[in-house]
């Protein structure tokens, strides 16, 4: 879920807050600067990456950075869709490709040391397959020179071409995400007229279907939707075979997007994480800071995607064969 926010980290204060209501104590959060820190920004601005950290402004860059980790976003910065809540740059076109990207990505991720790593883009609908040869090749690039590395690529709806889905799932990534955002009542005030709730959850079915070990995605409270409508959003992405899901609080990005309708509370948060518990899914992550690219997250899907490849080689397959369907945990 790319969550656009407006927040001084010390206060977590919100641009525009619902009428009425004033910000509660838990959206606080304290920046953690480091050498780590230091290292990632300085890389990533040197090789001219692009990251969702920046563009979206998440409130947990700080401490993703300082623990040696970034959300990377290809296909340049800006966005052919308009979407209501998110503070990413859009624009009828976007920008013109960087062929040496998937490279420049790959040395970053090297450079770090890291071991796992999520990748999302833009949508470019001004594209004929909409970026996804791109975004497949630094899937690639990524496994080729870093052996082991686990990737989760976080994707646009490609409007639904399956055979831009196919690309992506092709090239290897270990977990497919993709998000709904919002309930389905909720799409067309929330999302660009181009995508829509059947799109997505078709994305999701498509992915599993074309062989991807793990498919996750994200929704975001505080929109107006009720109790009922998130079940049936988790009711939805479990008949899709989705694996993980995760919740966040949206936060108005500026006067021109979509207003808070409700600062939800942790316990709501942690309510409806039992709730997905309880419907079957793999993990959930959920409080108002949690975003679709999530340490905690990644950490749980690390662990079972590892106990998933020491299966697979305990029973003769190749070393770093991806899992066919839930290894058990």
């Amino acid at each position: 879920m790319v969550i656009p926010l407006t927040l001084t980290y010390e206060n977590a204060s919100c641009s525009s807050p619902p009428i009425g209501t004033s910000k509660p104590d838990w959206l606080r959060i304290k920046p953690g600067y480091g050498e780590a820190f230091a290292s990632v920004t300085k890389t990533v601005h040197d090789l001219g990456l692009v990251t969702v950290c920046e563009e979206a402004h998440c409130p947990n860059l700080t401490e993703c950075w300082s623990g040696g980790t970034a959300t990377f976003m290809v296909l340049g910065d800006t966005c052919t869709r308009g979407c209501r809540f998110c503070a990413v740059k859009t624009g009828f076109k976007g920008q013109t490709i960087d062929a040496d990207e998937p490279d420049k990505l790959a040395r970053a991720v090297k450079s770090w040391g890291l071991d796992y790593v999520v990748i999302t883009s833009v949508d470019r609908d001004d594209l004929p397959d909409q970026g996804a040869a791109h975004f497949a090749e630094c899937i690639r690039q990524l496994k080729a020179q870093n052996p082991g590395l686990l990737v989760e690529v976080l994707t646009p709806d490609f409007r639904g071409d399956l055979d831009a889905v196919k690309t992506i799932v092709a090239a290897g990534p270990d977990v497919f995400a993709h998000n709904v955002e919002t309930v389905l009542r909720l799409q067309k005030s929330v999302r660009d007229p181009r995508a829509g709730y059947a799109q997505s959850v078709s994305v999701l079915v498509a992915a599993k279907r074309l062989g991807a070990g793990y498919t996750k995605s994200s929704i975001m409270l505080g929109l107006g939707e009720t109790e009922d409508e998130v079940g049936q959003t988790l009711d939805d992405l479990r008949a899709a075979d989705v694996d993980v899901v995760t919740f966040g609080q949206y936060l108005r990005p500026s006067k021109l997007h979509l207003p808070v309708t409700e600062y939800v509370s942790p316990d709501r948060f942690d309510a409806y994480r039992r709730m997905a518990e309880q419907k079957g899914f793999l993990y959930c992550a959920s409080g108002p800071f949690v975003r679709s690219s999530y340490r905690a997250g990644e950490f749980f899907l690390k662990s079972i995607i590892e106990k998933g490849r020491q299966h697979s080689n305990a029973r003769g397959f190749e070393n770093g064969a991806r899992p066919s369907g839930r290894t058990p945990v």
